[in-house]
């Protein structure tokens, strides 16, 4: 009877582990041939190589021609010469907020707004954009959709709500709601998870508390003025060093970090003296400011706000407050060059809609004061890098923003050389032949031979 048992025993495992194997499809193979590769951080292609992807990471790296098994499960793409480079990231983006106005986002239907987002989350990764870093909005179930393969989009480093004082840059009730009584419920603003109102240590605690119980990979606050804003002046500081303390205390015992919105030099260094880590936007930085952010390792996450055609329509005070900002982009590069400073790059595109297709194009414009490759070493790179900053909390594990052995496949095939010619990145119907994400190949017009 023993002897029965133990055989039946193994036979069930066998009959397991059996079911296990033939549930795991084999991992795809797609080589990309006769390639010349921009991988994150050089500052010139490499000479004709080919690159190996295996299911979702980059295997090999050669000058050799590389031999792989004719299968199904295989697919070869000529490169015929054209430029291979990591996905572009964009460290400043709104998958919400971007695609609906202001009026919208307080009063339409929530399954609008969602589907609205699904679709722009598909245009964002079909121009290349593989990964962005959500800077407020109510994101997560996006993301979750994305990731799950409902629908296609970049990978998404979500925030959550932004987080505001009253009257701050976050706020979005009308000023029929205020005075609020002790017991008032959400304002809409608050109930979307678009921006939420804390005031105080003990409130700043609990709000970042509940982003991160829903899955934020990283805090972000208001700490100053902004644009589109309906009641804080540009000059405005908001929070104060302990409101900031008690927000990085939170962040860090979940092993991440925060970002603030912020412009001014008191706003900015507020929130550097309670331990924030990045600084999203930083026009109106002085020296003293790049000095102190030099001193202690802060990131500038920065975007090119000029008044140009891919600024964000603004009337009235805003455009007003648009303006100073704009005034005060070229001295923030230049003391972030300066001082050596440690910069990303992102878009912010916010409640325009029309403007979403344009986010290719301004990168380009931050050739005003960096070179091409400094750009795109920006925008894959070093962008990976301050994504990293959410260690555990971060959605995805791996190395990205770069091609090298054992990188996840986040890649595109350029057609063309975008370190001589930027503006190749500004047309991706044109000149993105592949855009691959996590392995998978999203775009394909190369000619290509499949096995």
């Amino acid at each position: 009877m023993v002897g029965l048992m133990r055989y039946l025993a193994v036979a069930s495992l066998l009959v397991v582990t059996s079911v296990m194997a033939q549930s795991e499809p084999p991992k795809s193979h797609v080589l990309f041939e006769n390639v010349r590769i921009f991988d994150g951080t050089s500052v010139q292609l490499s000479a004709p190589a080919h690159v190996l992807v295996e299911g979702n990471k980059i295997t090999q790296i050669s000058r050799e021609p590389i031999n792989v098994t004719p299968s199904s499960n295989t697919k070869v793409i000529k490169g015929a010469g054209r430029t291979l480079m990591p996905g572009l990231i964009d460290a400043h983006w709104h998958a919400m907020l971007a695609t609906v106005s202001v009026p919208q986002l307080l009063t339409a239907d929530t399954g609008y707004i969602n589907l609205r987002a699904g679709h722009e989350a598909e245009r964002t990764l079909m121009r290349g954009f593989t990964s962005v870093r959500d800077l407020s909005g109510p994101v997560f179930g996006l993301k979750q959709a994305i990731d799950e393969g409902i629908v296609a989009g970049p990978r998404i480093w979500p925030s959550g709500a932004m987080i505001s004082q009253t009257g701050g840059h976050g706020d979005f009730r009308m000023r029929y709601e205020v005075p609020a009584a002790n017991n008032a419920g959400l304002s809409r603003g608050e109930a979307t998870n678009g921006g939420v109102i804390a005031d105080g240590v003990a409130e700043v605690r609990k709000r970042v508390r509940e982003q991160l119980m829903l899955g934020a990979s990283q805090i972000k606050l208001a700490a100053g003025g902004g644009v589109a804003s309906a009641y804080d002046p540009i000059d405005v500081a908001q929070y104060s060093e302990e409101e900031f303390r008690a927000a990085v205390d939170a962040a860090e015992n979940w092993g991440t970090y925060v970002t603030v919105h912020a412009y001014t030099p008191k706003a900015i260094q507020t929130a550097i003296k309670g331990g924030v880590k990045v600084i999203d936007h930083g026009q109106l930085m002085d020296e003293a400011t790049a000095q102190m952010m030099a001193d202690k390792g802060i990131w500038l996450s920065g975007q090119a706000f000029l008044a140009n055609e891919y600024s964000n329509p603004m009337q009235g005070e805003a455009k007003v407050k648009q303006q100073q900002v704009a005034k005060g982009t070229n001295n923030a590069f230049k003391l972030a060059k300066q001082y050596g400073l440690k910069v990303a790059w992102g878009t912010d595109i916010l409640f325009t809609p029309a403007m979403t297709k344009h986010q290719g194009a301004i990168l380009t414009t931050m050739t005003k004061w960096y070179s091409p490759a400094e750009v795109l070493s920006m925008a894959t790179a070093d962008n990976a890098e301050l994504l990293a900053l959410s260690g555990n909390r971060s959605p995805y594990q791996g190395k990205l923003g770069v091609i090298e052995q054992d990188a996840l496949a986040d890649i595109l095939l350029v057609d063309g050389n975008p370190l001589e010619n930027l503006d190749l990145i500004a047309e991706p119907d044109a000149h993105l032949v592949v855009i691959m994400k996590d392995g998978k190949i999203y775009k394909n017009t190369s000619e290509k031979t499949t096995y």
